[in-house]
């Protein structure tokens, strides 16, 4: 039965603690995580959608839902959100974009360093029964880092490197002056210095294949990529090319153009690591994400201000 509560629908899983939150608001909490099946059955009563990165709030989505009044993304991207739609409802949308920046960072420089040493061919040959010592890669100091996107995560990574020795440069449209040593430069001069190109920029119609075979031939020989941001920045064809022709000294990929992906050659590469879009799991992360996203529930319920809204257009209803 009814209690004519404000209904909070999740649709992915969240951290544990944050369900409890949500609770204990003068709101119903609906678990639809499970799947579509049941996400469809509560759409026509919600009034707020939780929701990670599985759940693809679409238009069509957004019709089965009258009564939404807030999208709350417990992570920092929103390309699985129709933010335009939603708008045009008047439906606001909010993101977590501080709750992974520790995690992802994290993940970022130990790609790098796997990569720069080249430990892919010892660890796998250790592991078949080969001791098969010799020269392995890299030292990460003295070696060029370049950051495509410099916001937050970008920084944190630039600062977990500095201690290594490394000259750090990005290009970010968006940023008009550093916060830090790090030199900002136009993406050519960027991709013809960098030893390490490291991509941290949000996914718009505008940078889809950022990295296509042109930008890739760019790179400097032996350079080597790391995408922790979105798959469809890089052109995952042009990518395999790059690696098999010897111009790319290695990839590390957390983020691919369909996920899962699809693209077993470039999967199998030697010179690729790949790994599933997990920059964001660690439980800590997850914990911060559910806090930021039940603290904007709340405070849209109490009819507060919100922080983190993507689309500060939408005002709060009166």
């Amino acid at each position: 039965m009814s209690t004519g509560r404000p209904i909070v629908l999740v649709a992915d899983p969240i951290d544990a603690g944050a369900i409890d939150r949500i609770r204990s608001g003068p709101c119903d909490v609906v678990d639809a995580s499970g799947g579509a099946p049941t996400l469809s059955e509560h759409l026509a009563t919600a009034w707020a959608l939780v929701v990670r990165s599985r759940t693809q709030v679409t238009s069509a989505t957004l019709a089965k839902a009258p009564k939404l009044s807030l999208i709350a993304r417990a992570g920092v991207g929103v390309d699985n959100v129709d933010v335009a739609a939603a708008t045009a409802r008047g439906i606001r949308v909010v993101n977590a974009p501080t709750a992974a920046t520790t995690s992802v960072a994290e993940l970022a420089v130990a790609l790098i360093l796997w990569l720069v040493r080249e430990l892919s061919g010892p660890v796998a040959a250790t592991r078949a029964g080969s001791w098969k010592r010799g020269l392995a890669g890299h030292e990460l100091a003295g070696k060029t880092v370049g950051f495509v996107g410099y916001g937050r995560i970008a920084r944190e990574v630039a600062q977990r490197l500095a201690p290594f020795g490394v000259t750090a440069m990005a290009f970010d449209p968006y940023v008009a002056t550093a916060v830090d040593a790090t030199a900002l430069v136009s993406l050519d001069d960027l991709l013809a210095r960098a030893d390490v190109v490291s991509l941290h920029a949000a996914l718009t119609a505008e940078n889809h294949h950022l990295l296509d075979a042109r930008r890739l031939a760019q790179m400097r020989p032996g350079a080597v990529l790391v995408n922790v941001a979105r798959g469809p920045l890089v052109d995952e064809t042009a990518l395999l090319a790059a690696l098999e022709s010897g111009h790319l000294g290695g990839a590390a990929l957390d983020v691919f153009e369909t996920e899962p992906p699809t693209r077993t050659a470039l999967l199998a590469h030697p010179k690729l690591i790949p790994t599933p879009h997990l920059g964001a799991s660690t439980p800590e992360a997850q914990a911060r994400a559910g806090a930021v996203v039940v603290d904007e529930i709340l405070r849209a319920l109490r009819g507060e201000p919100l922080k983190f809204q993507v689309n500060p257009e939408v005002r709060s209803p009166p």
